[in-house]
């Protein structure tokens, strides 16, 4: 694969400068902490469905890395070859990732949810060559699906399967035969090692396009954010870091997968959210902090106050995604005595800004964060004009976190000569610096901390045979934040209801997290002297029908 990540080089003499990069890989990190605490707990993995448990020490984690890497070889992976990984949080998603950084491939992960519309596109568009999946997850049977996708992806190889049964599958292939024992495995390992500015990361992100946008990120990208973000929340080694949000997320990337090594901590990975559990893991292991978005908080709270089991080590829970509405701030403080920590960041740049430790509870609910270091916002109003403190407009944003582009869509980098990154969000900022997200001028609706691309929903409900109109508006959930809704207006004579909705969009193969829960049917769509539907009429419609 040849990447395309010119938004690098520019960036590369001032931020090196400044401190911001740190020229050094996840490798590095991880052969530190084998050289420091090799017989320490790095790992730890729950599968919430069989109840197993998996543990590695930095030793363990190194060996299995470098033996998995090996095998990754013999599958005629090479430096620059996308492996991608459709896993929930199990130890081989850990595992395949430092595998990759020990011989120069780069990971695309892709969330468990995706199903054949969204795989079919993502795995030709990054040319994957070994796709490493469940084989099945939840009830749902991933080999049979990849089976069915493999003759149109011409670029796939090699197809391997966790917990599968057949010849192809990560035992067998990966993690069983001692490949690191091999004669020329030092070689193998060291020659193709990946530099800072190296692409170590492929993952996709939904956007006004109505297809997935790849952004591709490098050690000092993601480096440049984990380190001010953990410092900010006086994360060190000591530190317990539970992760239950997906790894196939930056959130869980990078706050469950990377930063535990960078700090020389351990993690606690669980793979399906199940507060109960959460709470004796967070007993158990010594849990100190967790990132999630708010139904997690939510479930957090509600269960520990009905179970009465306290969770006293959990110091920090930091709540991303959607707005932490004030009472559940204020519940969760009395009920868990975690300090609570409001902050807001995109794919494209990792957590972009957070409170500190040391605000008033009341900042997590009234704003979204102050900038990390290395980190500037500023607000404009249409014709690019800053506006003062106070006054809502378009965000931009410029990191040193800042991605290296779009695989193949340099022309869609939303990033200027002076390094502004256009966010597609709407916000404003008060005098001491906080911003507060106050809508999205792209069209997306966030589900629980999952975006939903509007898009290419509502493309596909204007195929439907009895639909004229059709528009995606979100609407408020106390759990999830949002949840979507459809509103629809009819051809002359027909008829829809929501069941018949649902089975149609999952006869498309999209993923059930982003089929609407809610349709409503009108007459007419509000709608500009051009045409163009007002969804913020839908919306207050929606909101006023609520009441």
């Amino acid at each position: 694969m040849e990447f395309d990540a010119v938004l690098i080089p520019p960036r590369r003499a001032h931020s090196i400068a400044k401190g911001f990069w740190h020229d050094r890989t996840i490798n590095d990190d991880l052969d530190a902490c084998v050289a420091a605490c090799p017989d320490q707990t790095a790992l730890t993995a729950v599968q919430a469905e069989t109840g197993a448990v998996t543990r590695f020490t930095y030793r363990e984690l190194s060996n299995m890395a470098d033996r998995v890497a090996v095998g990754l070889t013999k599958l005629g992976v090479g430096k620059n070859d996308i492996v991608a990984c459709q896993l929930p949080n199990w130890w081989q998603f850990t595992i395949t990732y430092l595998a990759c950084s020990r011989i120069g491939a780069v990971m695309n992960p892709l969330m468990h949810i995706f199903r054949e519309r969204e795989l079919s596109f993502m795995l030709k568009h990054g040319e994957a060559k070994v796709l490493i999946i469940p084989h099945t997850f939840r009830g749902f049977d991933y080999e049979q699906m990849v089976n069915g996708l493999k003759p149109t992806l011409p670029d796939l190889k090699h197809v391997v399967v966790v917990n599968g049964a057949s010849a192809n599958n990560f035992e067998a292939l990966l993690s069983g035969p001692e490949w690191e024992k091999e004669s020329n495995a030092k070689t193998v390992l060291t020659q193709h090692r990946p530099g800072p500015d190296d692409v170590t990361q492929l993952i996709y992100t939904s956007g006004t396009t109505g297809e997935p946008k790849g952004v591709m990120h490098t050690a000092n990208t993601v480096m440049a954010n984990i380190i001010p973000y953990a410092a900010r929340l006086h994360l060190d080694a000591n530190d317990v870091v539970l992760m239950a949000s997906p790894m196939a997320h930056q959130t869980g990337f990078m706050y469950g997968l990377m930063m535990p090594i960078m700090l020389k901590s351990s993690a606690v990975l669980l793979d399906v959210w199940e507060p109960l559990r959460a709470i004796d893991l967070i007993r158990n292991e010594s849990v100190t902090f967790t990132m999630a978005s708010t139904p997690f908080l939510t479930d957090l709270a509600k269960n520990v106050e009905e179970s009465g089991k306290k969770v006293p080590t959990l110091r920090t829970f930091l709540c991303a995604g959607a707005p932490i509405p004030g009472p559940l701030v204020e519940q969760a403080r009395s009920v868990l005595g975690t300090k609570i920590v409001s902050a807001w960041g995109m794919t494209e740049n990792g957590a972009v800004t957070l409170i500190e430790l040391n605000d008033p509870d009341e900042r997590a609910f009234t704003t979204d964060g102050l900038p990390l270091p290395g980190v500037e916002l500023k607000v404009v109003n249409d014709d690019g004009v800053s506006l003062p403190a106070g006054e809502a407009g378009k965000l931009y944003v410029r990191s040193c976190s800042n991605f290296g582009g779009y695989l193949k869509r340099a022309h869609l980098n939303g990033t200027n000569a002076e390094g502004w990154f256009e966010t597609g969000d709407l916000a404003r900022l008060d005098v001491q610096g906080y911003v507060r997200i106050t809508g999205r001028s792209k069209d997306v609706i966030i589900r629980g901390g999952e975006n939903i691309p509007v898009v290419e929903i509502e493309s596909l409900l204007y195929r439907h045979p009895a639909i004229a109109m059709a528009a995606i508006v979100a609407y408020p959930d106390e759990r999830l934040g949002e949840r979507a809704c459809a509103v629809v207006v009819l051809k002359p004579g027909q008829s829809l209801d929501l069941p018949a909705l649902v089975e149609y969009l999952k006869a498309q193969k999209i993923a059930l997290q982003y089929i609407p829960e809610k349709l409503e049917i009108r007459d007419a769509m509000p709608s500009t002297p051009s045409g163009k539907i007002q969804k913020f009429k839908l919306r207050e419609i929606l909101r006023d029908e609520k009441r």
